[in-house]
């Protein structure tokens, strides 16, 4: 996710349950993807969850992009 100002990331965490609870799935599966990065070799079923787990993420990604741009726009009109 492109950088984001850490106020404005601390708002919407604090106040969206739903953006929260993307986040930090999109953190975990960052982070089992990293565990399996590591790893010299990986069996088949350890690349497919790997596979996966990126898939994730980056769905998780972009639907945070979305609320994020939403929020921004919001906050721009005075709406929030």
């Amino acid at each position: 996710m492109r950088t984001l100002n850490r106020d404005f990331l601390r708002r919407l965490l604090e106040k969206d349950s739903e953006f929260r609870k993307i986040y930090e799935a999109h953190r975990d599966y960052e982070k089992k993807a990293a565990k399996l990065g590591k790893k010299i070799y990986l069996t088949k079923e350890e690349e497919a969850e790997e596979k996966r787990l990126k898939k994730l993420k980056l769905m998780h990604k972009d639907r945070m992009e979305e609320m994020v741009s939403r929020s921004k726009t919001q906050e721009a009109r005075g709406q929030i």
